[in-house]
């Protein structure tokens, strides 16, 4: 049975990321792993931006990514459904002094550009905060012109792992909907068309004490996922890793790249 999501629950879950994301603003820009420059150069070099390439970035949070991407390329358009977001993101682009960006706040499921507008569409960190990704990635891929590239930043965890990493996520972060799979991302993007597909991965070092100081989980729920991650120090059931140093927990995000092409017409 096909799951039907409607525009009442999409209106909803608009809200949900706007208040997490309003709140987790400020210090997101503080973790540095969002920063992680190893990951960066992965996403760049599997992209391999061009001088006069013209770069969208999906969900582009506080603009880590599109101020990366415009060092490179001709311009970058970022867009965010949260305006807490975008203005760290044009505090951040004022910082590294760059002029060839724009800034939009909407809803990425209804991309407020016209077909074929980008010769590369990229997305970090977002797939598994959305509502319904595949609608978000065939919009991806009307904006992108034909012989572009569209490239999907995201968690990925084990498929017998997905279910327990679901859960403490979504205990840590309400706006969390689902992370997919490599092979789910996969077929995502050939279901809408990409062609010459390529996948990298790498896992993210954290440290729970850090990543809790900038979520805010309900009530009650941070105890719960203390528990969860030590437990998962001997039992290994949320497939991230856990480990101790010092007496504290650090884990592994599973991250995923993918990047396909837009066929030719």
């Amino acid at each position: 049975m096909v799951e039907v999501k409607s525009n009442k629950d999409q209106v909803y879950h608009n809200h949900t990321v706007i208040e997490q994301f309003t709140k987790q603003a400020v210090p997101f820009t503080r973790v540095s792993q969002h920063s992680d420059q190893y990951g960066i150069d992965l996403m760049l070099r599997l992209s391999n931006p061009k001088p006069d390439d013209t770069v969208l970035d999906v969900a582009c949070g506080t603009g880590i990514i599109t101020c990366e991407y415009a060092k490179l390329v001709n311009h970058v358009t970022g867009i965010d459904l949260t305006p807490a977001m975008i203005e760290q993101a044009k505090i951040l682009q004022k910082k590294k002094k760059l002029y060839n960006v724009d800034w939009r706040i909407g809803d990425v499921s209804i991309l407020p550009f016209n077909d074929n507008s980008f010769s590369l569409v990229v997305t970090r960190y977002s797939f598994h905060h959305l509502h319904d990704p595949k609608v978000v990635l065939e919009q991806m891929k009307r904006v992108c012109k034909p012989g572009g590239k569209i490239l999907v930043v995201d968690v990925t965890p084990d498929p017998d792992k997905k279910t327990a990493y679901n859960y403490v996520e979504k205990l840590r972060d309400p706006s969390h909907t689902e992370a997919l799979t490599i092979e789910e991302l996969r077929q995502m993007m050939e279901s809408i068309g990409c062609i010459n597909m390529i996948t990298k991965h790498h896992d993210l070092e954290m440290d729970l004490d850090t990543i809790l100081q900038s979520s805010f989980p309900k009530p009650g729920d941070k105890d719960k996922i203390v528990r969860l991650f030590k437990q998962d120090l001997t039992q290994h059931h949320l497939g991230m890793k856990s480990y101790l140093v010092n007496d504290k927990i650090h884990f592994y995000f599973p991250v995923s790249m993918i990047i396909g092409t837009k066929e030719e017409i």
